[in-house]
């Protein structure tokens, strides 16, 4: 008799356009991120931004993993899912002021995306060792859940705190708990939720452009939004020619337990120092934009190097943990990029810009370059697949 478990992981389907539009409003909450930092563009701005965009990814992959599951675009679960649609919109709109202002109302609509992601991983769970994993889920993810409600109330360190404890809570659960039997994923269609996240995260470096460069095209301008489409075009560039790619086969060559673990690890956990790149860099970006010819503020300068190079250390993660092998010129790269932090910092923002784009270039020259002949076969045959 075959494993319940990887008959399950075998049940591939579409991503839906429910699914996208979920995944819409999540990337809404990764642009109000960039506004938290912009708005407060010093390091503490830079930890609170941190701090809201893992809590929202964390809502998010939970959705990720229930879709991946079981379809959801049939019936009540499908209302269900416009409810959560609305709650994340809730906590979109809160992000920018989820330490001041609207920090009692972000924290509730976090809590009511928790609550209903429960509620429908419940509902669609009908085998014992999927209810058998919410049970021992459940109880991390409501307490981090609850957490972020009632940091609402406090202020200053305590507040602080109690973000890191939930955050705490809640991503080491999966890790501490462990990912038994009943956590299934479709491999194919996992992978390219993931894949279409980073996809639309880097639209955010785009709308950065269009923010940053404003009304006023002057020559520096223009030359500064090109030199970041540059960049966004080898971000894309690295995650999507080939290394979505290695990852995916090797999620749908794995089974079982340790599917999960890898998608767990791959996806859920390294996946999300990638969008933290993409946004810290969108946020240098943006800065850099609005003063061309001045010199840019420490902060900024960390995040126009620093996001690039924090999006190539964790590809080099991501596909050491997918592949076990170590892309050597990424991780060259990212170690470029943050020896030139405190050069950035003393020239002017469009030299530093131009600097960041030629490093970025340079790894997908040398490695579409090196390994054309590898490349070329990996794509072909995924293309006949």
């Amino acid at each position: 008799m075959s494993d319940p478990s990887q008959a399950a992981d075998r049940g591939e389907h579409q991503v839906s356009p429910l699914e996208l539009f979920f995944d819409l409003v999540f990337v809404f909450a990764i642009t109000q991120v960039t506004k938290l930092l912009t708005n407060t563009p010093t390091w503490d701005g830079i930890l609170r931004g941190a701090l809201v965009l893992a809590a929202v990814w964390w809502a998010w992959i939970g959705y990720t993993w229930l879709t991946s599951a079981t379809e959801v675009d049939e019936g009540g679960v499908r209302l269900a899912m416009l409810a959560a649609t609305t709650a994340m919109l809730g906590v979109a709109l809160a992000a920018p002021a989820a330490f001041g202002a609207d920090a009692v109302f972000f924290g509730a609509a976090y809590l009511v995306v928790s609550i209903i992601h429960l509620v429908l991983s419940t509902a669609v769970g009908r085998d014992p060792d999927r209810r058998s994993a919410l049970v021992r889920f459940a109880p991390t993810s409501l307490i981090a859940a609850i957490l972020v409600f009632l940091a609402g109330f406090l202020g200053g360190d305590v507040q602080l705190a109690v973000w890191v404890m939930a955050l705490a809570i809640g991503y080491g659960g999966p890790t501490v708990i462990g990912l038994g039997r009943g956590w299934h994923v479709a491999p194919a269609h996992f992978a390219e939720r993931y894949g279409l996240v980073i996809l639309i995260a880097l639209g955010e470096s785009i709308i950065a452009i269009g923010a940053g460069a404003g009304l006023d095209l002057t020559p520096g301008v223009v030359v500064g939004a090109t030199l970041g489409a540059v960049v966004v075009s080898a971000l894309w560039w690295l995650y999507f020619d080939v290394a979505a790619i290695f990852a995916r086969r090797r999620l749908m060559e794995a089974t079982g337990v340790a599917r999960a673990r890898l998608a767990r690890d791959a996806y859920t956990y390294l996946h999300l120092p990638m969008v933290a790149g993409i946004v810290l860099f969108a946020f240098g970006l943006k800065t850099t934009l609005h003063h061309v010819h001045a010199h840019l503020q420490t902060v900024p300068a960390v995040a126009l190097c620093g996001g690039v190079a924090l999006y190539l250390l964790a590809h080099i993660g991501f596909l050491y943990r997918a592949t076990g092998y170590i892309f050597r010129r990424r991780t060259i790269g990212a170690a470029v990029l943050l020896a030139w932090i405190p050069v950035a910092s003393a020239i002017s923002a469009i030299a530093a810009l131009g600097f960041v784009s030629i490093v970025s270039a340079l790894v997908v020259a040398y490695e579409a370059i090196r390994h054309r002949g590898s490349r070329s076969e990996v794509r072909r045959s995924e293309r006949t697949s």
